[in-house]
């Protein structure tokens, strides 16, 4: 049977063991739940046979239903499978994407709206949220490194986070400090992580994202814009615009690549249009 045509089987302990793998890589953990659950969507679909036959198919299928991005963020997650697994040849290409030079006005999360969205929080008596909203927008930090802030990091004025091997340090707004310390001191947390559950367990990426939606109506934001994720975008964007140095910025945000902050200084199109219109080049 040529290479190409050969038939897996992906079972339970493929994709447990791949979970352990991804762990002991070190990827963060919103990656690890990212990739699993693509190669769960994947399983599922085709009843857990594999094939680079399998594979085209399934791609068809997704780009029918969801956004290029989706499709190769679901697509990436299916190969970093397959190559823990050893089953290369059955490896696909992403989709092919035009690079953008602009948002879409409904991607934007603006400053105002964010101000709206921690306000709501606030009238709603929800100040641990209002907290991690601001936390997240005014450090640039991702949902995922909330845990690290902690009462001893907000007492140096730094958290250090390490990543894929990598040690980042975050350093903390003196009026951020100020805020976390009295809210910390009102609930009698003394150490450890700052934000945390009523069981005292930190919170998850999965809860900071489900409150947040709830306070789309409340705050009179659309809710395509409310997510973790558009804080550190709004947080890179005015970071920019005040001191428009990218290399700075890409290590503030933790990236290899100031190609990947590119992508965090877009700008909607309607400030394209401003930009072009004020260069007057019409006769």
């Amino acid at each position: 049977m040529d290479s190409g045509n050969k038939i897996y089987q992906i079972t339970d302990r493929h994709i447990i063991g791949f979970a352990e793998e991804l762990q002991q890589r070190e990827y963060s953990s919103g990656t690890i739940d990212n990739y699993i659950r693509s190669v769960k969507a994947y399983a599922s679909w085709t009843g857990g046979k594999l094939s680079k036959k399998h594979i085209m198919a399934w791609k068809k299928h997704l780009a029918a239903q969801y956004a290029p991005a989706t499709v190769n963020a679901m697509l990436a997650g299916l190969n970093c499978f397959l190559d823990a697994q050893g089953w290369n040849d059955c490896r696909v290409r992403l989709l092919r994407l035009q690079r953008r030079g602009f948002l879409r006005p409904e991607q934007e999360l603006k400053r105002e709206e964010y101000q709206s969205l921690v306000q709501a929080a606030r009238s709603l008596g929800r100040e641990r949220l209002a907290l991690v909203m601001e936390t997240m927008c005014a450090t640039g930090i991702r949902v995922s490194e909330v845990a690290c802030i902690t009462v001893e990091a907000v007492k140096r004025g730094k958290s250090e986070i390490a990543l894929k091997g990598k040690i980042r340090t975050i350093l903390l707004p003196n009026k951020l400090c100020r805020r976390l310390l009295r809210y910390a001191r009102k609930l009698h947390i003394s150490t450890g992580s700052v934000f945390r559950t009523r069981t005292g367990h930190a919170l998850s990426r999965t809860q900071i994202w489900a409150e947040m939606k709830h306070l789309c109506r409340s705050a009179g934001v659309a809710e395509g814009k409310v997510f973790p994720h558009n804080l550190r975008h709004l947080f890179a964007r005015v970071f920019y615009q005040a001191y428009k140095d990218v290399v700075k910025l890409a290590d503030i945000l933790g990236h290899s690549s100031v190609n990947t902050t590119r992508i965090y200084l877009l700008t909607t199109g309607a400030e394209h249009i401003r930009q072009l219109e004020h260069l007057d080049l019409l006769c």
